[in-house]
């Protein structure tokens, strides 16, 4: 169902003309929550920090999770000590409501995007349907964090913010229909909001919006325990597999697996492509039992313990495929221009850093 809505929401085909009724009636409640919100019935919540969200005008991954790797990186680069919270998208209904995410937490605890931006940002990652109540429990438990990254959130009203990255893909704003006959969460208005700065995880815009772009590759290969451990994937690991004479199967769990499948193909590699549903939980391994080397994304790889998933001398050999996920640098200017500067000096290589 999820991938026939995918489709029907790039045109205004039979499907979504069906669906359009349900779609004006769900731009009205949209509307009148952000109407109640500019009257002060609602109000946005303060926080004594300034907020980054980072979220998707559409439903479905458009690359908002290396966008929010890629800006606590630059946050940090700046003389920030950012922390990043979430509402945690399939957790397990005995999860708590609100948690710090851990290195060995369980991705059923916290869910999969949460867990993966833990380990590889290092930052701490709090999650929770209350996005308010969650950024006020990171800032008192790391008293130094100085700026807060919301992992989505784009329409949490409630939650203030000092800027917002909103992120597209090469799907830009479909056929311009909001949820269910298309793939808006909120109408696409002429400009873009106030305090908003665009980014496209495509070749190219793909809304009238003017934006910025993001280069995207993969950026080698390392076994599935090694990427656990913290180890950098290598050109030479991708160039070794690449050359072996042996079955390989590249399994993606994502929104949209075959952007995975076009950056591998790009780098000269064959393999049996096996999408899988979006945050699939890996309760068995899917992919054949012949096949010898298995490449699978950082999403998936936080649902593949190495202590289940890893054992001497078995098959197939699991390999993680990172994205190389880089911002012009016309984003990092816009972003900084609506930031105030950082509250620290930091020291590095013997020289301060502001």
């Amino acid at each position: 169902m999820q991938e026939v809505l995918q489709r029907a929401w790039l045109s205004r085909g039979l499907l979504a003309m069906a669906l359009w009724p349900l779609s004006a009636i769900f731009r009205a409640v949209v509307g009148l929550r952000r109407f109640a919100y500019e009257l002060r019935v609602f109000r946005t919540s303060s926080l004594q920090v300034p907020v980054v969200v980072v979220g998707n005008l559409i439903a479905g991954g458009a690359g908002k999770t290396p966008t929010v790797l890629a800006v606590v990186r630059w946050l940090q680069d700046g003389g920030w000590t950012p922390a990043i919270i979430s509402r945690g998208y399939g957790r397990a209904p005995s999860a708590p409501p609100l948690m710090e995410v851990q290195p060995g937490s369980s991705v059923a605890l916290t869910g999969d995007e949460p867990l993966l931006l833990r380990l590889r940002s290092g930052v701490p990652v709090f999650v929770g349907a209350d996005r308010v109540a969650v950024a006020r429990n990171a800032l008192a438990a790391h008293p130094r964090v100085d700026i807060l990254v919301a992992d989505d959130g784009l329409q949490h009203l409630k939650m203030p913010r000092a800027a917002q990255v909103i992120v597209f893909d090469e799907r830009g704003a479909g056929n311009g229909w909001l949820l269910p006959a298309g793939p808006l969460r909120e109408p696409l208005t002429a400009q873009p909001p106030e305090r908003t700065v665009v980014l496209y995880n495509a070749p190219g815009a793909s809304t009238p919006w003017p934006g910025h772009l993001a280069r995207r590759q993969i950026g080698g290969l390392v076994q599935l325990a090694g990427w656990w451990a913290g180890e950098r994937a290598t050109s030479a690991a991708l160039q070794t597999l690449a050359s072996a004479d042996e079955p390989v199967v590249a399994a993606a769990g994502l929104a949209h697996p075959q952007r995975f499948f076009d950056m591998l193909s790009a780098t000269g590699l064959r393999f049996t492509p096996l999408p899988l549903p979006d945050h699939h939980d890996y309760p068995a391994p899917p992919w054949p039992e012949h096949a010898a080397h298995v490449i699978v994304t950082e999403k998936d790889a936080v649902k593949l313990p190495p202590q289940r998933w890893c054992h001497a001398g078995a098959r197939p050999q699991i390999w993680v495929a990172p994205l190389d996920f880089q911002c012009d640098a016309g984003f990092h200017a816009a972003l900084r221009a609506l930031l105030p500067s950082p509250p620290t000096i930091r020291i590095r290589d013997g020289y301060p850093t502001a």
